[in-house]
Order: C-alpha cells, then structure tokens, then sequence
C-alpha cells in the first residue's frame, strides 16, 4: 500500500475533531515527505547535526464494570484520547570534546479521565499538563563535555542529540543544563521510549522512580559519566519542582534536590550482549507522608490530606535494569524496583513496588527487517502506609478512588510496530489492565492504541 492512501485511510477512519485535526495532518505530511534514513559506512565527526520527530497516538477504551468511582478514579465509562508532539533536536560542536544540544518542542493532548486512575499510566508522551491547545516550550538545553582516556575507539553514529564521531572506550562525559534525567539514568535497549516501543509509563522506566521534573518531565542540574571499558558509573544532582508536581523548579539545588547514582556492566552471554544496570536515589523535598496524614485525620477528623502535613522530608529508592540479546532479532528486559513508600508521589507515578519483563523481536524471520513486536507484563503495588491512605479516602495526583479494595495493579501490554519506511511506522498496540488503581472492585478494562511516528 502506498503511502498516500494509508495516510487517507487513517485520518477517515478516526474522524479526528477539530480541536486536534491539525497536528494529526501534521503527522500525516511527515509520513509522506520523511526521506529514507541514510546508510553511512563510516562514521566521520559531524560539527553539527538536526534531527526530528512527530508522534501521534490515539486511544480508546470501552466501558467496564466497577463497583463505585471516586475523584480520581479511570472513568467507567466509553473514552477516547490521544496525544501528539513534534520535537526539532538540534546539535552544534563548538569545540573538540564539547557538544550543545536545544530541542523546542510542541506537544497538544486531551488525555482519558484527566490522566488518572491508574498507577501505570496508558500513555507515556501525556503529561500532566496536558492540553487540547498546542503548547510550545524549550525541552532541552544542555552541554555534554567529553574527555577521552584512551582504551581504544568506538563509533557514536548520528542520532537525536548525539554527534556522529569516534570516542575513546575510556572517557568521562559531563552534562549540564536544561534535560530529562532518564535521558542519562536508566536507558534499556527494549524498554524506554514511548514514542518507539512500549507504551505504558512503568515500561519507560522504573515504576517507583519518583525521578525529579516539572509537569513535562524535564528538569536543570548536571551528571557525570565515566566509561572504563565493560564498566560505566553515573552519578548526578537535579532541581526538584518548588511544589509537589508543580512545573516551577526549585532553584535551592543545594539545599532541595534529587541525587542518582548508577552503575552499569556491559557483558556477554553465549556470544550475545547484555547489560545490567543498578540504580539508588535519594530526593530532598517538601512533602507529606502518608502516616502523618492519617494521624491528622485521625485528630481532626475528614480524609486523610498529605497537604495539610507537607515538611522537609527524604525519599529514597533503587532498582535492578537488564537487558540481554537471545540473538540478531530477539531481546529480553527486566526491572524491579521499589522506593520507601513513605512520602507522596512528587514527579513522577503512583507506584512504589514495580517489577516488569517483556521480549522484544524484530521482523527479519519473516521479512520484515525493521518491524518490532513487544510483549511486556507489569506489577505494580503500593506500600502499607499509601493503601492505608487511599482506603480512608486519600487522594494522590493520579488515584484515589474514595475507598480502596487492595490489590497489586497487573497490566499486560502487545505492540506490532509496522515499519513504513525506515523514518516512518505505525503501531498497534493493546494494554489490559487489571486492578486499576490497585482496585480488585473496578476493572479489568482494555485499552487499545494507534501511534504514527516519523522522523529524520
């Protein structure tokens, strides 16, 4: 099928509205004009370099049974949404060693039940902020400085914030700015980028990892990485948000602040890669506990509120990242995670106790080299203190179904991604969702998605 009717073919079938038309038409154009990525055989020093990308997913859910609903429950009903952004990465080599990167981007969404009801969340390019209007801002600005300690070279090929060129196997990298901090951390060849593979946020990385960022994920600070041969240890410090997800960031880095630190081994097991990555961090913020609040409560009277007892408080968390290739076309991942449960969510999702595990192959045994099928599994769960809250009729950013039947919330998630051309693709993709909200009396429902993505 050429690409003229299949890009016709998808903008009848959902019958966009008005509100969001534009950005689907966008994505549409990129799908007909995006030009075939370019094979290089060598890899020569790029002094500059622009990439981009468009995504754009659409969802919908039917209705399913629950036993009541409250504030910040998944609607029971029939929904749709979608979600849509456009991304230029721009990058300049101004000296030897030194890259600087900017990234305007634009992003438009009308999210199911204003993004809540759920600990993992169905769409990870929503963001809290989410809009039906298109919103333009600033979603990188940083300098990556590299000095290399020789060990032998490898090649970096041209990339989204990434500079073609060689270097040393030993070296440390520094980075400074404006950035997301799961650009750095916790990276997994299979499981990561929502625009690409998986969709749900517990698949993009560590469940419980309450890393710090403003309402689009995106926060100030810097990071060191050093690469010794099979070895590489990061550690960095960011800006937390000034208020629990709040999109203005503390400029306090010293006094309020997130710290990550982790280690990675690059390995081989019969002749395939692997890697295995280790992650603690540790969050200086003001925020409230769950404990507090229900001893407050308790006092006063009402639900439980952890704004009445927010203070300078510390949250801490860590998790396990692997990844290993069973051959040229098959990958599998795992992690597992957990943070103290003891505080409210601040950045991130609604999850202290995560372990997931998928497979990823690509289309090559049946001629299709640049399709992926992804299959994943997620368990979710919530510490003692939080389930206590939530049955009281606590509210968290995103749950809080007045009332609270616990139990660990399992999602299954299946995607094909069907390659266009090598700049182009369309997925399907199906998430099923059991115990939404960590609810045994509402779910399970099923939720079934498009993306077309291109880029250059």
């Amino acid at each position: 099928m050429s690409r003229k009717p299949l890009a016709r073919a998808v903008a009848e079938h959902f019958t966009p509205s008005s509100g969001h038309r534009f950005w689907l038409g966008l994505t549409l154009l990129a799908v007909a004009a995006a030009p075939l990525a370019a094979q290089a055989d060598d890899v020569e020093e790029e002094s500059w370099g622009v990439h981009g990308q468009a995504t754009y997913i659409w969802q919908k859910k039917p209705s399913f049974d629950a036993a009541y609903s409250g504030t910040n429950s998944l609607s029971s009903a029939a929904e749709k949404g979608y979600s849509f952004s456009g991304t230029l990465f721009l990058g300049l080599r101004p000296w030897t060693g030194g890259e600087l990167y900017f990234n305007p981007e634009v992003v438009q969404a009308v999210p199911m039940s204003g993004l809540t009801g759920l600990g993992g969340m169905m769409d990870s390019e929503q963001q809290k902020g989410s809009s039906p209007n298109p919103t333009f801002y600033r979603a990188r600005l940083f300098l990556r400085q590299t000095w290399g300690f020789g060990g032998g070279q490898q090649a970096l090929e041209s990339a989204p914030n990434q500079l073609a060129g060689m270097v040393d196997k030993r070296r440390l990298v520094v980075t400074l700015g404006n950035l997301s901090i799961i650009d750095i951390f916790d990276s997994n060849a299979y499981a990561h980028d929502g625009r690409t593979q998986f969709l749900n946020w517990a698949l993009s990385t560590y469940g419980p990892y309450d890393y710090a960022g403003d309402t689009r994920g995106y926060t100030w600070g810097g990071a060191a990485e050093y690469y010794y041969d099979d070895w590489v240890l990061r550690a960095g410090r960011f800006m937390v948000p000034l208020e629990s997800n709040g999109q203005r960031l503390d400029t306090r880095i010293t006094k309020y602040h997130s710290d990550q630190v982790e280690l990675e081994h690059d390995h081989v097991i019969g002749g395939q890669p692997g890697k295995v990555r280790l992650l603690a961090f540790r969050s200086k913020e003001i925020m409230g506990s769950f404990s507090d609040a229900l001893a407050y409560a308790a006092l006063n009277g009402g639900t439980p509120d952890v704004a009445l007892v927010r203070k300078e408080r510390i949250k801490y968390g860590y998790g396990i990242n692997l990844e290993q290739s069973l051959g040229n076309d098959i990958g599998v991942f795992a992690r597992l995670s957990r943070n103290d449960g003891k505080t409210e969510t601040y950045s991130f999702s609604e999850i202290e106790r995560s372990v997931t595990a998928g497979v990823s192959v690509k289309g090559s045994s049946w001629h299709r080299d640049n399709d992926t099928v992804g299959f994943a599994v997620i368990q979710n769960g919530l510490s003692k203190a939080h389930q206590e809250d939530l049955a009281a009729g606590g509210l968290g950013v995103f749950i809080g179904d007045g009332q609270l039947n616990y139990r660990p919330e399992r999602i299954m998630e299946a995607y094909y991604s069907y390659s266009l051309s090598k700049a182009v693709s369309l997925t399907a993709d199906v998430q099923r969702f059991y115990n939404p909200a960590y609810n045994a009396d509402r779910g399970p429902v099923t939720v079934g998605s498009l993306r077309l993505r291109a880029e250059f």
